[in-house]
């Protein structure tokens, strides 16, 4: 009954990538590698790891009229993600400036440029497809109100995950509607603010649960998951891999994760196959060149 698995509503961002030996700190230059230009953006990124997969997946996002903006289409386009819900303006496409060190880890700058002026209107111009979709994802990569309105454009039926990136304090209003909500370490601590007066993940995960969500993941790298809702908390095991680099993986997760929800997989099911294709994404270079096919994922 649905045109698509998955709508994703989000931001979409030209990467601009530098390998360094370490970050500088403040007032310190150091030198890198030669500037390497992906097409990112989490809203992007979880359209293009959805769609590798198999997944059914639009997307909702505006890019500027520029050099940034087609290759972020073209990029959609290649995956098979249908872009009759991206918008050009007349701003520039967002850019993220990434530092990537030697261990695989990174450090994000995003300058939001057209991300910025994805609006509610945008938003409730494209009722078609929330209604042609079964699970809606998205961000904070754009305006928390365009957020706001995506919760109030939902069918009915339809499922709604957030991945409250870069996080921010949220309304009661979007804590209900998300089914789940997929937080990291930094972002629970964000989200729970003076809540947060314990070191155990296991206590992140119940608290924030008690704030309105429906269920709740928290992702914990190299340990794993947890999945809470109100049957209890489980444990979801990591994958251990060779890592390249860890840009746009957590986007991978989140695609993964509520591709699989939507498709009738159990929580603790859809976070173990979410965490398969994570660790697949981070042993190659990039973002959206590395997410990971079902087969490659099936042969990890």
């Amino acid at each position: 009954m649905y045109d698509y698995d998955l709508l994703v509503v989000g931001s979409a961002n030209a990467d601009l990538v530098i390998g360094v030996e370490r970050r500088p700190g403040a007032g310190e230059t150091v030198l890198g590698s030669d500037l390497a230009v992906h097409p990112g953006g989490k809203g992007a990124n979880q359209a293009v790891a959805a769609a590798r997969l198999g997944a059914r997946t639009a997307l909702l996002a505006k890019v500027g009229d520029d050099g940034h903006g087609r290759l972020l289409l073209d990029a959609q386009r290649t995956a098979g993600v249908d872009t009759v819900g991206v918008l050009v303006g007349d701003v520039p496409t967002g850019v993220a400036l990434i530092t990537v060190d030697p261990s695989g880890d990174n450090s994000i700058v995003v300058s939001p440029g057209a991300n910025g002026r994805l609006t509610p209107g945008d938003v409730r111009a494209a009722t078609s497809l929330f209604h042609a979709s079964r699970v809606v994802s998205t961000m904070l990569e754009i305006p928390l109100e365009t957020v706001v309105e995506v919760v109030r454009s939902l069918t009915p039926d339809s499922r709604f995950v957030l991945n409250p990136s870069p996080p921010r304090p949220l309304p009661r209003e979007v804590l209900d509607a998300c089914d789940p909500l997929i937080v990291n370490e930094h972002e629970a601590k964000v989200i729970l603010g003076s809540a947060c007066v314990s070191d155990d993940p296991e206590d992140w995960a119940r608290i924030l649960l008690a704030k309105g969500p429906r269920s709740v993941v928290v992702t914990l790298g190299a340990e794993g998951a947890l999945v809470a809702s109100k049957e209890g908390v489980t444990r979801v095991a990591s994958v251990a891999v060779d890592v390249v680099d860890t840009t746009g993986a957590g986007d991978a997760f989140t695609a993964a994760l509520a591709y699989r929800l939507g498709a009738g997989a159990p929580p603790a099911e859809a976070a173990a196959y979410a965490a398969r294709v994570g660790a697949a994404a981070v042993t190659k270079a990039g973002a959206q060149e590395s997410y990971p096919t079902a087969e490659e994922v099936a042969a990890l």
